[in-house]
């Protein structure tokens, strides 16, 4: 069965064991079965793999990893995020996009809003008192970029397909 491919951004090995831990801490265990991830495309055709692969490869030849800063928490309602700002990674994800153009469903259409998912699902008053907690600690700082990543959405778990690193 074939399944719709994702597309990530990995963080540096500090910033995802940082997140990682986080989210074990604070995500309902029965629905944590990933790591934790910036989503730059929620659902590309697997038909339509090779070409992918090849665009994520091109794509990191030609640039350095992106600068990228953790700049506030983010309340979501029933989630909890830190917020992601980095206008090289948004320049890179609209160069992918213009290139699947016609393949794109709505949501991954519109610019994404780029972040970081620790807690989700959970009761409105966990969520805001998780927010409360993490803002109060919280300082704007650099994030590391070192990759994009492919993986088929499998109704739970990710299978990974590919990890394609930035240069230098």
């Amino acid at each position: 069965m074939t399944a719709p491919i994702i597309i990530t951004a990995d963080m540096g090995k500090a910033d995802q064991a940082w997140a990682n831990g986080l989210r074990r801490a604070h995500y309902p265990p029965e629905r944590n079965y990933i790591d934790a991830h910036i989503t730059l495309f929620h659902h590309l055709p697997p038909s339509h793999l090779p070409e992918i692969k090849s665009r994520l490869a091109g794509l990191v030849k030609d640039y350095p990893a992106p600068a990228a800063y953790l700049r506030d928490v983010v309340l979501l309602g029933k989630a909890v995020a830190f917020r992601i700002d980095s206008p090289e990674l948004l320049a890179m994800r609209d160069e992918l996009a213009d290139s699947f153009c016609g393949l794109l469903i709505p949501q991954d259409q519109a610019p994404p809003k780029l972040h970081i998912t620790v807690q989700n699902k959970v009761a409105p008053p966990v969520a805001k008192a998780l927010h409360a907690q993490l803002l109060g600690s919280f300082h704007p700082r650099p994030l590391a970029i070192s990759a994009l990543s492919a993986h088929y959405y499998r109704d739970g778990p990710w299978e990974h397909i590919g990890r394609w690193a930035f240069r230098g």
